[in-house]
């Protein structure tokens, strides 16, 4: 009897273990085995081990390069304007604001959506001749309609605004979670002291979300980086021209359209090599701080 209660959890935990080696263990070792294969289109069923050849034309190739260096604007940009866009929100909705849930609810709204109704609605919303944001800019701020679509800078600004506002109610959540944690006490010691409302911010508030907002900003930089939906639908699959592709939209259609299957493989490896690399640096600095404070 002693036995089979010890045993119970586990047998409890089989079906979810199933499961995860399932939909992500076997995945991700087939995805590493088709990486180091020749498998594509025209050798989809006679394909062979090539060793670390695709990893070397991946390197060589300059678009390698360019989607890396969209991948990190398209990431830098988006997370730094989810963190200021969330923390300010919330920094507003913590004080004295009448109408606080209906705010919330109305701010958090673009979260809570499905994405890829968000995206082709701000695909639409991009139309040069019809779109809602052209026809505020001419008729509202009597400013020249923008080539959202059809010109390759504004192209890949219109996906960035759009995951703009598809990312900061996360974050706002996040910090209006962190804020309720901050001891009233230290306001009230700052304003004995005569500190400012800036003075305040910097910190106290500051440094007291640091551990909520480091987490989040880890996550939402594996998310974003790897946000394939937003780039493909509102540039319409990397138009025009293939400007606009970051490197997930990249190997998508490398995948997809090319039929290059091991190529791809090998290129997800690479971003998740990369991802992998950046998760464990920012472990480390944040352990390093721990430790120093």
């Amino acid at each position: 009897m002693l036995r089979a209660s010890r045993s119970f959890p586990y047998k409890l935990l089989l079906p979810a273990i199933v499961v995860m080696l399932a939909v992500v263990l076997f995945p991700l070792s087939y995805n590493f085995w088709l990486a180091f294969r020749n498998m594509s289109l025209y050798h989809f069923r006679n394909h062979q081990f090539v060793g670390l050849e695709n990893f070397r034309l991946i390197l060589a190739e300059p678009v390698f390069y360019q989607m890396l260096g969209k991948s990190l604007i398209w990431t830098s940009v988006n997370i730094i304007g989810h963190v200021t866009i969330g923390v300010l929100l919330a920094v507003l909705l913590n004080g004295p604001v009448k109408g606080k849930t209906f705010f919330r609810t109305i701010l958090i709204l673009p979260w809570a959506m499905p994405q890829y109704i968000s995206a082709l609605t701000w695909r639409g919303m991009f139309n040069y001749e019809y779109g809602a944001v052209n026809l505020i800019l001419k008729q509202w701020l009597h400013l020249p309609p923008v080539p959202w679509l059809s010109d390759p800078f504004w192209a890949f600004v219109a996906p960035i605004i759009t995951n703009l506002w598809l990312g900061f109610p996360f974050m706002m959540v996040v910090a209006l979670g962190g804020l309720t944690s901050i001891p009233g006490e230290l306001y009230e010691a700052a304003d004995l002291d005569g500190a400012s409302s800036w003075q305040k911010f910097r910190e106290i508030t500051v440094p007291s979300l640091m551990p909520v907002l480091i987490p989040a900003i880890l996550l939402g930089t594996i998310w974003t980086f790897n946000n394939t939906l937003v780039v493909w639908l509102v540039s319409n699959g990397g138009q025009p021209a293939d400007s606009t592709h970051i490197l997930v939209t990249y190997i998508y259609k490398v995948a997809f359209t090319y039929s290059r299957y091991s190529y791809a493989a090998a290129f997800s490896v690479v971003v998740f090599i990369l991802l992998l690399g950046f998760v464990i640096q920012v472990m480390r600095q944040t352990a390093a701080q721990e430790k120093s404070a």
